[in-house]
């Protein structure tokens, strides 16, 4: 049985100012008063995981612990099948020190050498934690295929070269609440919402 979130404040455990964007959009219905990690201060913990689960509940009982209050945390990542997975739990790093996304893009399809319509998908880990250190954790996927070059400037990080199944543009150029409602951040955040908000 998951703990109930019965309102106050709620730290999102993220230094990335697009999940801030995505995340606090997606809470906006249930009166939360969000505030990230970046904003306190926080420092970020380094992610030792082996896993997006892993990877989020670290991030959640560290940020929880130092601000003393729940802490949300988002572990996300692009996994391609030709790949082997990869950028996987590396996503963000492939992007290197400066976060720059057009340089993972650009890695990615170097490494993929050409193939035709790689499979892929978007997989997010969803944590949520409290200081006493009870968490919970939920985890959606959305499948799609890649394109190049990337199309689109809307979402972040590999949003552009990601058209998920059934559909013909990319996370980047689809129209935010499109995107929420079908987003692998969605799926996790539609379980953690059933579990521990109560609506």
């Amino acid at each position: 049985m998951s703990r109930r979130f019965t309102g106050g404040r709620l730290v999102l455990a993220t230094h990335n100012a697009g999940k801030v964007r995505e995340i606090a959009e997606l809470l906006a219905p249930f009166a939360v008063d969000v505030v990230s990690a970046g904003s306190l201060g926080l420092p970020e913990p380094e992610e030792t995981g082996t896993t997006f689960r892993a990877n989020a509940e670290l991030k959640a009982h560290a940020a929880a612990a130092a601000a003393n209050l729940p802490a949300l945390a988002d572990d996300s990542g692009l996994v391609v099948d030709a790949l082997g997975g990869a950028p996987g739990i590396y996503s963000a790093r492939w992007a290197g020190p400066t976060k720059d996304f057009a340089v993972a893009m650009q890695r990615v399809e170097q490494e993929l050498h050409d193939a035709q319509k790689p499979t892929a998908r978007f997989v997010c880990a969803l944590s949520l934690a409290w200081p006493d250190g009870v968490c919970d954790t939920f985890e959606g996927t959305v499948e799609g295929t890649l394109t190049f070059p990337p199309r689109g400037t809307q979402g972040f990080g590999y949003d552009p070269i990601f058209i998920p199944t059934g559909h013909a543009i990319t996370f980047g150029e689809m129209a935010p609440d499109k995107k929420h409602a079908m987003s692998h951040r969605a799926h996790a955040f539609h379980q953690l919402v059933a579990a521990c908000f109560g609506k």
